[in-house]
């Protein structure tokens, strides 16, 4: 699959069944050796959490349909500050 199908993606968290954001608005960190995705960073806009983005591993991810891409994490996902590495 291409990075531009994946880009206008929504990211649905079957645990919850809340919209995390879109794929066209994250980030990704790749595995330079092997150019596989390890994380997708979400942004989150809530008042609660904003300027935070939410870390998805790639594992998490379950189904890859036409307009979302469904993943599986948990109630207290790991949320790491903008601009940290």
């Amino acid at each position: 699959m291409r990075m531009s199908e994946l880009s206008s993606k929504d990211i649905i968290n079957l645990t919850t069944g809340m919209r995390l954001g879109s794929l066209g608005d994250s980030d990704l960190i790749i595995n330079t050796e092997t150019g596989a995705i390890e994380i997708i960073l979400v942004a989150l806009k809530d008042r609660a959490h904003r300027g935070q983005r939410l870390e998805i591993p790639w594992s998490a991810i379950r189904r890859v349909g036409p307009q979302v891409m469904i993943v599986d994490i948990d109630e207290v996902p790991k949320i790491a500050k903008t601009g940290q590495n």
